[in-house]
C-alpha cells in the first residue's frame, strides 16, 4: 500500500501550527517591551542603583513614575526614554523636576 502526501499541504499545515503556537509569545514580548510596569526593585536593578536611590528620585520627582496610593510603578518605555533624553516632550505629563530648571533644552 502506497500513500501519497501532498508536500505543499503538509508544509502549510506545519507552518500554521507553528504560528499558532508562537504568536502569543511574540505578542506578549512586544507588549511587555512597550508597556511593562515595574516596581522599585526592578527599576533599581535595571539602573544599577539602590532602592533608596530610586525612592529619593521619586520623592524629588526627578524620575518618571506612577503612584497608585502608596504603590510606585515605572513604565519601562518611559524609563528608557528618560535615560536617553530626560527633557523629552513625551515625559511632560510626569512634571519632572530638573533641579529648578524647566524641561526645555537650550541650544
Amino acid at each position: 500500500m502506497k500513500i501519497e502526501i501532498d508536500d505543499k499541504v503538509l508544509i502549510d499545515t506545519i507552518v500554521e501550527k507553528v504560528i499558532e503556537k508562537i504568536a502569543p509569545l511574540l505578542n506578549h514580548n512586544s507588549m511587555s517591551n512597550n508597556n511593562e510596569l515595574w516596581d522599585v526593585e526592578k527599576v533599581a536593578h535595571y539602573l544599577n542603583k539602590s532602592k533608596s536611590s530610586i525612592y529619593s528620585k521619586t520623592h524629588s520627582n526627578s524620575i518618571p513614575h506612577l503612584k497608585y496610593g502608596q504603590l510606585l510603578k515605572f513604565n519601562k518605555k518611559h524609563i528608557d526614554l528618560w535615560l536617553q533624553n530626560p527633557y523629552s516632550p513625551e515625559l511632560e505629563a510626569y512634571n519632572l523636576n530638573f533641579n529648578g530648571r524647566k524641561g526645555v533644552i537650550h541650544k
